[in-house]
């Protein structure tokens, strides 16, 4: 992963739901000499934000045994009106799970308000995943403790 677009995951339910923070600022390496008038959070980063936490959700549920790949994404609503400078709450859920795929859907909010949506997002499962590598990645890159 390149980009992380969460700054930490606060809960985890194995099997069933995820929430996190990410704070979006202007020093984000997306603004740089992208928009000339008025800073915009571009909607693509928000699916990205929310498939990055769920795909996290989906490994865990599975022991880490496998890596979750996006494989579609359906019924995304996106405010794209949102200037930098505010905190957003990611929160996503497993509707169902299987040894080929799982099917989720996440939300981001800010001050309680829904932002952000997907009501439909697939994962492929690839089974050749290095457990030790993502128990050690999700460790980092999430705050947690497995």
């Amino acid at each position: 992963m390149r980009f992380l677009y969460y700054d930490k995951i606060n809960t985890i339910d194995k099997g069933k739901s995820i929430t996190g923070i990410k704070t979006f600022t202007l020093s984000e390496e997306f603004f740089r000499r992208h928009f000339t008038k008025e800073a915009l959070v571009p909607g693509v980063i928000y699916i990205e934000a929310m498939a990055q936490i769920l795909g996290w959700l989906v490994i865990y549920s599975h022991n880490f045994k496998l890596s979750a790949i996006m494989s579609l994404v359906e019924d995304v609503k996106i405010s794209s009106q949102l200037r930098p400078g505010f905190t957003a709450e990611l929160q996503g859920e497993i509707i169902s799970t299987s040894r080929r795929d799982s099917l989720g859907r996440a939300w981001i909010t800010v001050d309680g308000e829904i932002i952000a949506a997907m009501d439909r997002i697939i994962y492929s499962h690839v089974h050749k995943a290095n457990s030790e590598n993502l128990v050690r990645l999700f460790e980092y890159y999430s705050g947690l403790k497995v």
